[in-house]
């Protein structure tokens, strides 16, 4: 499975994700500026679709790659289809 490859590199991602929010959290009680919040919340914006990226690669590599079956690809492309369009609303 790609995210237990890969777990360690994905957890440090989503560790400095969480740090990136937790700057959000202390710029608005510490009631900074606003272009401040602004910069960090497109930092974890950033960050949140290069992880999205990465974890995505993995997975169409893994479940539609040669190995997989007609039906487990017609399910999978269904699967991402629905995934990739709550991401983008």
């Amino acid at each position: 499975m790609h995210t237990v490859a890969n777990k360690e590199k994905l957890l440090l991602r989503t560790k400095k994700i969480k740090g990136q929010v937790e700057a959000i959290i202390r710029a608005l009680e510490d009631e900074k500026d606003c272009f401040k919040v602004l910069q960090q919340i497109s930092a974890v914006r950033g960050a949140t679709t290069s992880l999205m990226g990465e974890v995505l690669d993995g997975h169409i590599k893994e479940h539609l790659g040669n190995s997989a079956t007609n039906e487990q690809r017609d399910e999978e492309i269904a699967n991402l289809t629905s995934l990739l369009k709550s991401y983008f609303k």
